[in-house]
């Protein structure tokens, strides 16, 4: 064992594999760095307040999470009231209407911000003063696992950090990434439109910094250790009031190479295992989950060899399970099912169907055409959606995102809108419920929320279509009328969600296979880690009434099968469903 000095007071024992495994990842990304003396440093960043590291790693395996790990994701103002804060608004919704339901809370970016709906952060350490404090998080999170987000590729242009920077002053003046305009950034892959580089006015003169997302949001250089270590110390500074699930944002660009794609390069992955190692350090049980908005095979490289990331987002799962119910195809959602490789033990997927951006089209591309892309697109832009590009290396223009409620795209079919909206929205939810992994429900899909034109009108942003505010007495009233869209889905996911999390078969690592069923159905069984029970998750994705014989799913003799989600026993004869009905049978209840 080792032993590193932390604070006047105290000593923090490290053993020996921890600061190796720390120095072998540093040596990867900074080579040409004093590895030792790093290492050092990533010690007492991440546990030099006083917090100790556990003298193993944990072991990644299935106990890491159960059939009961459940996410709801928000904006800290998706509840307002013009009186209360709006956090504590939220702690009293899903405290009195979700608690025993869901398990965990995604807070979107609560920090101090200049755009983007909290994505261009001026301080990682404070809360926004209109949101709450820090003390209406920490409540939040003694009663709901917290997720929060870790925006590590930039920060706002009108940060204290970039305006150091442009006075060049240390250590800020080599913390964010700058460019000539004439080097060739042709390879270089671009989620927006706009020119990547900014031209700032500084004290050492005239730089271009490198914007990925907007000219407001600067991107920093982790090339330069210190960045690395500043974040370091935030990610502490989080997990000291609360955080235990940590959403590393749009990590795929942190690493940029002048010549390259600057998105997946080797450092950023190595950036993210030595980040595992020290969450898997932590006394906190602390889960890592990567945002990469980027086609399935990139997508899946997160994991790593169960180094990387805890959780990745099953980000192909939105777009194919829209196109799926509008067309009235699973052809495609097979496909894609059949070729998904099961997730590692210590690993997970990351189920969701709506969130605060739109429907991204990047993860679809290579599973869908673009005819049947382009056929989507225009079935959400005749229901009232948006559609935001993003500009090829070429200079010519691609659907990059359907900016759209969920349940206003699934108003209708590639046919048109019909009665069907609120079955065949639940049907898209059930899916991602059964699926393997752990599901997560955007605030605005539990409560059936319409496009908020208005919202579009007065920020001119696109993704403000889906970002509603709710006034909360106007919320209460509309849950409690059950006559409404917001009551009839909400109560019936509560009621989804409360059977599913009983569900050993629904354990997020649970053995699953895709079953063949024809096109008009999407259907897959799920067994339980101890093989005690099975799941036949079969789900219509058509406007019809089907049925299957019962011997099509090889049910096993002599036990008793009931659909968990009717309550009806299922025998020998046919099993019909309903227009996007969904059955749940079960040999054990």
């Amino acid at each position: 064992m080792t032993t590193v000095s932390e604070t006047p007071q105290k000593t923090m024992v490290i053993s020996r594999r921890l600061r190796e495994s720390i120095r072998l990842h540093l040596e990867s990304i900074y080579p040409e760095k004093d590895s030792r003396a790093l290492t050092r440093q990533v010690l007492e960043a991440y546990w030099g307040d006083g917090a100790v590291p556990r003298k193993r790693g944990r072991v990644a395996g299935n106990n890491m999470w159960s059939a009961d790990n459940t996410y709801v994701i928000t904006y800290g103002n998706s509840i307002i009231d013009g009186e209360h804060k709006p956090l504590s608004l939220l702690q009293d919704f899903v405290t009195e209407n979700l608690k025993g339901v869901i398990k965990g809370v995604h807070i979107l970016p609560y920090f101090p911000y200049t755009s983007d709906d909290g994505f261009a952060i001026t301080d990682y350490r404070a809360v926004d003063s209109g949101l709450g404090g820090w003390e209406d998080i920490e409540r939040i999170g003694r009663e709901f696992r917290l997720m929060s987000d870790l925006v590590l590729n930039h920060c706002s242009s009108q940060s204290s950090w970039f305006n150091e920077f442009r006075m060049g002053h240390e250590p800020y003046k080599n913390f964010f990434f700058t460019a000539s305009p004439d080097d060739d950034l042709t390879s270089v892959v671009r989620p927006r439109a706009h020119p990547l580089l900014r031209k700032v006015e500084t004290a050492e003169g005239d730089k271009h910094v490198w914007c990925t997302f907007s000219h407001d949001q600067v991107d920093f250089d982790f090339s330069n250790p210190e960045v690395l270590l500043e974040f370091l110390r935030i990610m502490r500074f989080h997990i000291n009031r609360g955080v235990r699930t940590i959403r590393l944002d749009a990590c795929a660009f942190i690493w940029k190479e002048v010549g390259t794609s600057c998105i997946h390069l080797p450092e950023t992955h190595e950036i993210i295992r030595l980040m595992r190692v020290l969450a898997d350090h932590s006394e906190e049980s602390i889960v890592l989950i990567t945002e990469t908005n980027v086609p399935n095979v990139e997508n899946l490289s997160y994991f790593g060899n169960r180094n990387e990331a805890h959780m990745i987002y099953n980000f192909s799962l939105p777009p194919l399970i829209v196109h799926a119910l509008m067309t009235g195809t699973s052809q495609f959602l097979n496909a894609w099912q059949m070729a998904m490789p099961p997730a590692q033990m210590g690993c997970a997927y990351f189920n969701f169907t709506a969130s605060h951006d739109g429907i991204g089209l990047r993860p679809a591309e290579s599973l869908l055409s673009d005819e049947a892309i382009g056929e989507m697109v225009e079935t959400v832009k005749s229901f009232g959606g948006r559609v935001s590009m993003r500009q090829l290396s070429d200079g010519s223009m691609r659907p990059y995102e359907m900016n759209v409620s969920l349940f206003d795209a699934l108003k209708g079919t590639v046919k048109g809108e019909d009665e069907h909206n609120i079955a065949r929205f639940l049907c898209s939810q059930t899916i991602a419920m059964a699926l393997e992994g752990i599901p997560a429900f955007y605030i605005h899909s539990l409560l059936a929320t319409s496009n908020d034109y208005e919202g579009v009108e007065k920020s001119g942003h696109n993704r403000a279509i889906n970002r509603h505010r709710w006034n909360y007495d106007a919320l209460q009233e509309a849950l409690a009328d059950e006559t409404t869209q917001h009551a009839k889905v909400f109560n019936a996911m509560r009621e989804l969600i409360g059977i599913r999390t009983q569900q050993p078969a629904f354990h997020p690592n649970a053995t699953q296979f895709t079953l063949h069923l024809g096109e008009k159905l999407f259907g897959f069984w799920r067994q339980s880690v101890d093989r005690t029970q099975s799941i036949f998750a079969i789900n219509n994705v058509t406007d019809e009434t089907l049925e299957i014989p019962a011997m099509a799913l090889n049910l096993i003799g002599g036990e008793r099968w009931v659909d968990l989600v009717t309550g009806e026993t299922v025998g020998d004869a046919k099993i019909s469903f309903a227009p996007y009905q969904c059955r749940w049978i079960t040999n054990r209840t």
